[in-house]
């Protein structure tokens, strides 16, 4: 779901070109799939982020630039400027100041899911010919072209492997954005499988 869901937003508009910008708000489990797809789709990518303390990683997994938008020069500096913005993260945020990172014609996709409603100015939606959007999991065939493109591409998630005694120290991780991409929890781990009544074979490979 991780993959497609960033996927199903890159490509929902027009076919991402070199002389198109993308930016991607947060680079965590949705955030840094979604920085590799407009890479190998061929875009100009920007991470926007807080901060500036994951830009080296940004960087690495295609970003072209790095920005942190706790620096308000950011806002007006960058005005104007993206094809397509892609939300990727789950808390609530300045809606109208990212919209107006939208050239005309732009759109923003949102695939994050905060828990409060997020108030818009439809002004600069109207001004600019911009438009706001959501994007969940794709369907089937999608997730088809996915897979081939990410096979294609070499393309797949940063994970990290734990075990099952490890996911309150892991969920701790979470709250602090200290994840580099996304947890995997090892269900070859015998007190998981006991807990979730699966089944436990010896003869299972031991390496992720």
């Amino acid at each position: 779901m991780l993959t497609v869901n960033s996927y199903s937003a890159t490509s929902a508009t027009e076919p991402l070109t070199p002389a198109r910008k993308v930016a991607v708000i947060g680079l965590g489990g949705l955030g840094h799939m979604a920085v590799k797809l407009a890479h190998a789709l061929g875009a100009e990518v920007t991470v926007l982020s807080q901060s500036l303390k994951k830009q080296d990683d940004g960087l690495r997994l295609g970003a072209d630039h790095y920005y942190a938008t706790s620096d308000p020069q950011t806002f007006e500096q960058l005005a104007g400027s993206f094809d397509l913005i892609v939300n990727t993260i789950s808390a609530k945020i300045d809606l109208d100041a990212y919209l107006s990172l939208l050239a005309v014609d732009g759109t923003m996709v949102n695939v994050g899911a905060p828990p409060e409603p997020l108030a818009l100015n439809v002004f600069p939606l109207i001004m600019s010919r911009r438009s706001f959007a959501g994007s969940a999991i794709g369907g089937i065939r999608e997730t088809h072209e996915m897979l081939d493109f990410c096979a294609q591409h070499h393309l797949g998630a940063e994970i990290e492997v734990i075990p099952a005694d490890k996911i309150n120290e892991a969920y701790e991780r979470v709250l602090a954005s200290d994840v580099r991409y996304r947890f995997v929890i090892d269900i070859r781990d015998p007190g998981l499988s006991s807990l979730l009544n699966l089944p436990w074979r010896e003869d299972l490979p031991s390496d992720p």
